[in-house]
């Protein structure tokens, strides 16, 4: 079994050692075969298919956080339901997930946003997504869509700037334990406790 800081280094291109983790580069996977991602939590274990052909960028960048082990001991922290986005005109489900807080690197630089509308990939049942604020800042933390929402493509207003978010894979094993993180218990938007992620993994 690899080291933290083996697949660390299986993901990071070479830098002087003073540059840290922000010089490491988000070089973008080769095309192929979708890669399998397994990742453990404490509520069960799911198994994602992350589309390095499609979305190479965003696909690279999710990679090089699960080899370097940054989503070990993360947390799946935020559950969105209809009956908890007052303030929203436009309801999604989703659950969102993030890197070990307590991991002293920083977290590598954001990366350019794939829209749907290049990519194919829509924002369906058990697609996995990049979280942002603006265009072109995402950098770890990811989500997952409970059903279809198209509000989240590329033209889709839940972002008021209609750019969408970056799909770059799907669920395609253990849909039940996502489903069962989103039906935890919650307060507002959050997770309470958070459900924490074990282990993340290529397979």
């Amino acid at each position: 079994m690899r080291t933290r800081w083996a697949r660390w280094l299986i993901a990071a291109t070479v830098v002087p050692l003073s540059a840290g983790v922000a010089g490491v580069a988000a070089v973008p996977a080769p095309a192929g075969d979708p890669v399998r991602v397994v990742v453990e939590t404490e509520l069960g274990t799911f198994e994602l298919e992350v589309d390095v052909d499609r979305a190479p960028v965003t696909a690279a960048n999710f990679l090089r956080y699960v080899d370097g082990g940054f989503y070990d001991g993360g947390t799946f922290f935020r559950t969105v339901h209809a009956d908890n986005q007052p303030d929203d005109s436009i309801r999604i489900a989703v659950v969102q997930g993030g890197r070990n807080p307590e991991m002293e690197a920083e977290s590598f630089p954001p990366i350019p946003l794939e829209r749907t509308s290049e990519t194919g990939l829509l924002h369906e049942d058990g697609t996995i997504s990049m979280a942002r604020g603006g265009p072109d800042t995402a950098t770890q933390s990811f989500f997952i869509c409970i059903g279809d929402q198209p509000s989240l493509d590329f033209g889709g207003m839940r972002n008021p700037d209609g750019q969408g978010f970056a799909a770059f894979g799907r669920v395609v094993d253990g849909m039940d334990v996502v489903r069962a993180i989103h039906r935890a218990p919650y307060d507002a938007q959050q997770l309470t406790p958070p459900v924490r992620i074990t282990s993340a993994y290529r397979k």
